[in-house]
Order: structure tokens, then C-alpha cells, then sequence
């Protein structure tokens, strides 16, 4: 059976084992295909093939709900649901999303983009079928990365003890997007490696029971014999203990396997753990051997595997990731923490350096930022590396844990400001809002690769905690080394009337504009603000001698540096959510762009010069 000939989904369920194997095949060919094309989550996706094949041949879609954890992992549901001649548009404005989009398809019966949120959302979408007295399963989907985040856990814990009919699939493929880590994992890995599971399980229970009990004494020793041997021999009792019925560890690309217990989990009352073993890049060799370069990839050579576009001038995060180890050389104290992203962070260079300094918590921000502030109360000075909109998830951990004993910590907060490709859950353009009221807190944005080992420097060794942000783009070149000095910004160039401060990487642009606007009889003065908290008293009052003042960042307009300083005009991202697009598309489309800045100060400004 091939793609094309696949009429609907309802059809996989008439479909023979061979038949099955032939469509699977198709669909990493398309996959493969498509994505070399228009870049995307790839490995994650092979993985998952028939698993997702198989949980469409038992479940019925929009009636019965699938949740995705994460939803990187929802490209061949995408693909059995209707979207596929929609797969050229993948990741593009306008296009078809990367992450389950329930506007975009009633199938998806969920927006998700951040890890382990899929069995609480889950949990509330059985308990208002319930409520309602419908029918129809609830499914979540969740990866042996995501399940090791503690929001996970806490929907594992209040589901287990509700009774409620709810489905989780552990899609376990040993990685998250890097190598998994942590307790969770191990023991993941030793059920991995256990044979005759569901009978052994039964088999060790039943002699456990039999077990004799004499005397009130004697009876609690045997029921901690009891438990002993259960946690050491039997399959799944983690999952059990918290209220589960677990089946497992099943073949992930046995389709006929894996849809015989889902049909089975259905006569079952209560929650159903079904933990399922998958490869990640299966079916690619080259993704095979390198499933973290193929998570998240663009357009690149199917036969070699290499991106079509290279970029060889280096981004913030490799300037960030070299200067960190040269400071590491330097201070034994400096220690690095990431929640399960080491190469995203560009901390997988510290992590080879200096392995004995290298933390990764797994997918877990809030016990990321607390776990570093036990690491700096007890001396130590650690830099943690973490996405602008992952660390919205530790927002409490900031402030309980970090601000209020002033301590000493780092936060390098990568792909802060417009993000290309990933849409709404991933934009990092949050963070000055929800960081520059918090006491204690010092943020600053580079502008340029100079300036951010600047930054680097000066946080190290500043007494209180730490924000550099920055964007996942290319660094400006800056030839000139300033000494950074707290809540001092740079003028860039000296003019009359009308100000213009900007804020961060998007420097460049100011400067663009500048020479527009001077082309048209202006002649601004430009200011790099460097400091976002705390402000620059001394700006604020040069300031006051213009006629104008705009603001320009890549950030959300409302908690926003222009909010804080109240400009003539503050340019930046709307009260809006913003969707899938590259950053200059994005640009263009807010009118964050050189021109369209230009043109709006030739608006208000030109009008009264």
C-alpha cells in the first residue's frame, strides 16, 4: 500500500501486516523527501511512523483525542489526517505548522510546543468527556524526554489516582533532542532491557501474594520483602505505584503489536500506560547515527545529509559557547547548567572541555534555576544556558529561589526575539516583560560579538544575577572593544532632534535607518542601550533634549524596553501572538524592518522639522 493510494485514514485498519510495512516505507520516503525540501523535525518524526500508523488504526480521529507531547513528533498524523499536499508549506508563513494546531485541523485535539504538558492537557480533555457524558478515548503521546519534566509528573499523579479512561503511549526512543538524562532514564533503560515482561510481571505477583505472613511483626517485614523484590524484578511498578495498568515495553515498529494492545487498553477502566520502544531517524541511516543534527534541520542534501545553506560566520551562540570556556580555563568555580539542551545552547563545548562542570537536567527549567542556586549559595558561579521562552516555565524558580538571595547566576537566554520556523509556543520575545520587574535582576543585549563577550565578562563577575539575551542569528562583526560599565549604553552617533535607541542584536537595523532617515534631511542620534534593567539614568536624561525619541526591539511591545522608558514611539512586536515565518519575514510583517521603521519617523517626526 502506498501514500497515494491511501484514500482515508480509516482505510489502514483493513490493511495487512505487508501492506502496513509497504506504507510505513512510503511515508519516510515522503518524509524524508519533503523535509530535505522545506527543513523540519525529521528523526523524531521516522520514529514514530508506525506508531502513528498504528494509534490511527484503533483510534478515530476528531471523535477519540490524541494529545502530542511537544508535537515535533505529529508530522504523520499531519500526514494521515489530511494535510499532506500541504507539506510544501511546512514551517512557512502562512503554511502548515510544525507542532499540532487545532485551527488548523479538528484533529488536533490540542496546541502544544512545550515538552510534558500532554497528560495534564489529556487528563482535562477525559474529565470533561466525562463530565458531558460523551464517548470516545483520550490519547497522550509522550516521549521518554518530556516525561522526565516535572509538569509531567504531576499529571501522571492526579491522573493515576482519578480512575479516569485515559491513555498515555511512552514513546521511548532513549532521546529527548539530546541524550536524555537522570533517574527517569535509567530506569526507563532497565525496563528496556527486561524480557518476558507482562507475564513475568503476572508471574511475580502471584508469588509474591502467596508469601506467608505470621505475626503483626513479621508481617510488615515480609510486605517490605514484598516491595523489594517488586521494585527489583517487575516491569513497570514505577508506573503502577501511581495508579497506571502497564503494558510494556512493546516493539514501536510492530504495528500490528502495538494496535492489538491499544485495542486491549480499551476494556480497561482507569488510566493505561503503553510503553513503547522506537529508534529515532529509523528508516534515514545518516539520521540513524546522528539523531540530534536532525531534529530540527533545514533544507539539506538527502544523499550526504548536509544543510544546502551553511552558514560559516559564527552566531551569538558559538561566540557565547567559545567565551565561556575561556573563562572556564581561567575560574574553577564557573560551572554550566542546561535543561536537556547542550547543543542548542552551544554548552556541548563546556560539556567536552570541563565534563566534571557540566550539568544537564533534563527537560526540567524550574529544578534547573533552583538546582544553580544551590550550586551558587554553595560558592560556586553557574551560567545557565536555556531558550527565552523555556525559561517562561521556571518563572517562580527566578524569583523564590534566585532574586531574592541576590545571587550570583548567569542566565544565557538563546533564541530570545523573533524565532523563524516554530511559531507561537517557541517566540522568545517575553522575556524583557517578564524579567525587568523583578528586583536584583540585571539584563543586558549584545549587539554584536565584541559586546557579548563584554557582557559574558561583566556578568561573571557582577555580584547578583544575570539575563544576556540573544537571538539565533548571525553575530555582527564589531571591531572595537568597549568596557562595559553597569547601566552605561553607547552612542553610536551624535545628532539633533530626534532620537533613536536601540536595543540588542537589532542594532544593525537602527543604523539602516538612521542613514535612510538622513537621506531625507534628518539627522538622528542613534544610542546602543546595552542595559535593559537597570536603565541608564544619564540616557534617560539626554533624552528629555529631544524632540522625538523611538525606541527599536526585538521583543513584545507591552513590558517591552520602550514601555519602560515611555518614547515618542516604541517599535516592536504587537500584543499579539506571532506566528511561523523567518526573522526578516517577521521583520517586514510587524514593520520592524529599515524601511518601514524609516517611513513611520518620517510620519510623526517629519511633520514639525
Amino acid at each position: 500500500m502506498t501514500l497515494d493510494k491511501l484514500r482515508t485514514k480509516r482505510a489502514i485498519k483493513r490493511l495487512t501486516e505487508k501492506q502496513l510495512q509497504e506504507l510505513a516505507s512510503d511515508i519516510r520516503k515522503f518524509l524524508i523527501k519533503s523535509i530535505s525540501d522545506t527543513g523540519g523535525h525529521l528523526a523524531s518524526n521516522l520514529g514514530v511512523v508506525e506508531l502513528t500508523l498504528a494509534l490511527h488504526s484503533v483510534f478515530d480521529t476528531p471523535k477519540d483525542s490524541i494529545v502530542w507531547d511537544v508535537g515535533h513528533q505529529s508530522y504523520v498524523h499531519k500526514i494521515l489526517t489530511g494535510r499532506r499536499k500541504r507539506f510544501s508549506t511546512l514551517r512557512k508563513q502562512g503554511g502548515l505548522s510544525g507542532f499540532p494546531k487545532s485551527k488548523e485541523s479538528p484533529h488536533d485535539a490540542f496546541d502544544t510546543g512545550h515538552s510534558s504538558t500532554a497528560i495534564s492537557a489529556a487528563l482535562g480533555l477525559a474529565v470533561a468527556r466525562d463530565l458531558k457524558n460523551e464517548s470516545g478515548r483520550v490519547v497522550a503521546v509522550v516521549g521518554d524526554g518530556s516525561i522526565t519534566g516535572g509538569l509531567a509528573f504531576e499529571g501522571l499523579n492526579n491522573a493515576g489516582r482519578s480512575n479516569t479512561d485515559l491513555l498515555v503511549v511512552l514513546n521511548d526512543n532513549q532521546m529527548s533532542i539530546s541524550q536524555n538524562v537522570g533517574a527517569i532514564s535509567k530506569h526507563l533503560n532497565q525496563l528496556r532491557t527486561t524480557s518476558g515482561y507482562i507475564g513475568a510481571k503476572r508471574d511475580v505477583r502471584n508469588m509474591l501474594d502467596k508469601l506467608p505472613v505470621v505475626g503483626e511483626a513479621l508481617s510488615r517485614g515480609i510486605e517490605s520483602a514484598k516491595d523489594m523484590v517488586k521494585y527489583a524484578v517487575v516491569p513497570g511498578v514505577l508506573f503502577d505505584e501511581l495508579g497506571f495498568k502497564y503494558f510494556g515495553p512493546i516493539d514501536g515498529h510492530d504495528t500490528l503489536k502495538m494496535a492489538k494492545i491499544f485495542e486491549q487498553t480499551k476494556k480497561i477502566k482507569g488510566p493505561v500506560l503503553v510503553h513503547v520502544l522506537t529508534k529515532k531517524g529509523k528508516g534515514y541511516d545518516i539520521a540513524e547515527r546522528a539523531p540530534s543534527s536532525f531534529h530540527g534541520i533545514g533544507s539539506f542534501d538527502i544523499s550526504t545529509g548536509k544543510p544546502h545553506v551553511a552558514t560559516t560566520e559564527p552566531k551569538f551562540t558559538d561566540v557565547f559557547a567559545k567565551a565561556l570556556c575561556q573563562h572556564a580555563k581561567q575560574d574553577k568555580n564557573i560551572v554550566a547548567v542546561t535543561a536537556a539542551m547542550p547543543d542548542g545552547t552551544g554548552l556541548s563545548a563546556f560539556r567536552t572541555q570541563f565534563p566534571t562542570r557540566f550539568f544537564d537536567v533534563g527537560i526540567a527549567e524550574g529544578h534547573a534555576v533552583t538546582f544553580a542556586a544551590g550550586l551558587a549559595k554553595g560558592g560556586l558561579r553557574p551560567v545557565v544556558g536555556i531558550y527565552s521562552s523555556f525559561l517562561q516555565r521556571a518563572y517562580d524558580n527566578i524569583i523564590h529561589d534566585v532574586a531574592i538571595q541576590n545571587l550570583p547566576i548567569v542566565f544565557v537566554l538563546d533564541r530570545a526575539g523573533a524565532v523563524c520556523s516554530d511559531g507561537e509556543t517557541h517566540q522568545g520575545l517575553y522575556d524583557f516583560a517578564y524579567l525587568s520587574h523583578i528586583p536584583n535582576l540585571t539584563i543586558l543585549a549584545p549587539s554584536s560579538d565584541v559586546e557579548l563577550e563584554e557582557m559574558l565578562s561583566f556578568a561573571l563577575s557582577h555580584t547578583g544575577p544575570v539575563v544576556v539575551r540573544y537571538p539565533n542569528a548571525v553575530a555582527p562583526k564589531a571591531n572595537e572593544r568597549k568596557k562595559l560599565t553597569l547601566a552605561c549604553s553607547e552612542e553610536v552617533e551624535k545628532g539633533n532632534d530626534i532620537a533613536i535607541v536601540s536595543v540588542g542584536a537589532i542594532l544593525p537595523t537602527a543604523a539602516n535607518v538612521v542613514s535612510r532617515l538622513k537621506e531625507n534631511g534628518l539627522t538622528p542620534s542613534l544610542y546602543n542601550a546595552r542595559f535593559v534593567k537597570p536603565l541608564d539614568k544619564n540616557l534617560l536624561e539626554t533624552l528629555k533634549s529631544y524632540r522625538h525619541v523611538f525606541t527599536i526591539e526585538d521583543a513584545a511591545v507591552i513590558g517591552g524596553y520602550g514601555s519602560l522608558i515611555k518614547p515618542t514611539h516604541a517599535f516592536a512586536f504587537p500584543d499579539s501572538f506571532v506566528e511561523v515565518g523567518t526573522r526578516e519575514e517577521l521583520f517586514r510583517l510587524y514593520g520592524l524592518d529599515s524601511m518601514s521603521i524609516s517611513e513611520k519617523i518620517l510620519h510623526i517626526a517629519g511633520k514639525d522639522m
